[in-house]
């Protein structure tokens, strides 16, 4: 009889988790072990016991035998799992949706702290923009600009950021400059105007706040390299979006809530 690997009993627990529209808060707490547990069971680093693997496949309702089966197929939920997986999904699932003027005005703060600083070019910006969207996630389990982003060589790239700079520049909010920097070309942006501080909340502000004194100062290829080893960006395939539920499988130095084995389920 073929042995289901600890790596497969998390993948499964992930998938099925997700397809019932559980967060790992949820399916935490309700098992009674910390979240940073879950997460380690669902990378394949930590063994579930018996235990707790019978009350995982009761809350997820199926069969200790199903799920462990060696031809399970997580496709093959019935009609009536289904249905009310998706009728779960809709209130649980969170899908990014850009908001425009959020995501503007996030660029704008940003160019107002940073536009000065000699490093601070497009592929700086891009990843500051990538490190405060998926810190709030992770932190608040709540999109801050809805930005989608794109994993491609040099990093995390936001999507339809052309568009939004093109217009930002048609309507004289921010201006593009192209200098030599130790002997390269870059892409610098401008504010023309300020930001509107109305439309980012105080717990906003801080995150950005905090990306903006940990990563301004670095070199475009540093802070590249450096994102190169976020989980999200290692989990996702060449070309195609980031998912931000990635940002809670993080460990130090890059998970922004800092777990530890003793934090009780947030």
């Amino acid at each position: 009889m073929k042995t289901i690997t600890q790596k497969e009993i998390g993948r499964r627990l992930a998938g099925l988790r997700k397809s019932k529209g559980y967060l790992q808060d949820d399916l935490a707490r309700l098992l009674d072990i910390p979240r940073p547990s879950l997460t380690q069971i669902e990378l394949g680093k930590r063994n579930l016991s018996v235990i707790e693997l019978k009350m995982v496949t009761d809350i997820l309702s199926i069969t200790m035998d199903k799920f462990l089966s060696t031809d399970y197929k997580l496709s093959e939920l019935s009609k009536d799992e289904n249905m009310e997986v998706e009728e779960k999904q809709e209130i649980r699932v969170s899908i990014p949706e850009l908001n425009l003027k959020k995501f503007k005005n996030i660029l704008l703060y940003i160019l107002e702290k940073c536009a000065g600083k000699p490093n601070v070019g497009e592929t700086v910006l891009y990843k500051l923009l990538y490190f405060s969207d998926f810190n709030y996630y992770e932190l608040y389990e709540e999109h801050l600009s809805g930005a989608e982003y794109r994993k491609l060589p040099y990093g995390p790239v936001p999507q339809k950021l052309d568009s939004i700079v093109n217009q930002m520049i048609a309507d004289k909010m921010i201006k593009r400059i192209s200098v030599d920097y130790h002997g390269y070309p870059q892409k610098r942006y401008l504010p023309l105007v300020k930001p509107n501080l109305v439309n980012l909340s105080a717990s906003e502000k801080d995150v950005i706040d905090k990306v903006i004194d940990q990563f301004s100062d670095w070199s475009a290829s540093s802070i590249s390299e450096y994102s190169h080893k976020d989980i999200p960006w290692l989990a996702s395939k060449d070309g195609e979006t980031i998912d931000y539920e990635l940002a809670f499988y993080r460990e130090a130095p890059y998970s922004f809530r800092n777990y530890n084995e003793n934090e009780e389920g947030l």
